[in-house]
């Protein structure tokens, strides 16, 4: 049986990126994978690793390149669909950008275009500013259909007291349930 396609976009927020190569393995073994980054993502160095080195990881985990322009993002519609698109992680300003229609990098791009296919778009968010200024914005994209979003919950209270995290254990599940047409319950943890 031939596998299902999984976009897997990843934004800068670069905290979060050990929490999604380790999930990847078992994506993998139930997916093919489709890496795409963000221009943040795809070019910043950061105290979390240079960013060749997360391009490098990210195409040994999915086995083949990574999609890091709007250009490159763009087939992802009509002509090489995704059965599913997941965005993780996905930082505060990307949120900001898909519950506003702006398309302006790989991973906006790789949204606009799955999206025109039906399917399901799944948002494993990070941000600093969940409980402030991308509340707004995660509401609105919660009552769209095709957006489905991984539990999430406060990832520091005490230190950061508006940040919210999504539960990277949690992808897989996420993902097969989205597929179903299912948001996975609770979505806050």
């Amino acid at each position: 049986m031939e596998k299902k396609r999984l976009g897997v976009a990843l934004c800068g927020s670069f905290c979060t990126y050990e929490q999604l190569f380790a999930a990847l393995p078992a994506l993998k073994e139930e997916y093919e994978l489709v890496p795409i980054m963000s221009d943040t993502a795809a070019e910043t160095d950061t105290r979390f690793g240079k960013a060749s080195d997360h391009i490098r990881r990210l195409m040994a985990l999915c086995g083949r390149k990574v999609i890091t322009t709007v250009t490159e993002a763009e087939p992802l519609g009509p002509k090489e669909p995704l059965d599913a698109l997941l965005i993780a992680p996905c930082t505060g300003n990307t949120l900001a950008k898909l519950a506003n229609g702006i398309t302006d990098s790989s991973v906006t791009m790789a949204a606009k275009a799955h999206l025109r296919n039906g399917r399901p778009l799944v948002i494993a968010f990070s941000t600093n500013d969940g409980l402030s200024a991308s509340a707004e914005n995660i509401g609105k994209l919660l009552n769209r259909r095709q957006y489905y979003f991984v539990p999430f919950g406060q990832d520091d209270p005490e230190k950061k007291p508006r940040s919210l995290q999504a539960d990277f254990s949690r992808l897989g599940d996420t993902v097969a349930a989205a597929l179903e047409g299912t948001q996975l319950q609770p979505i806050l943890r």
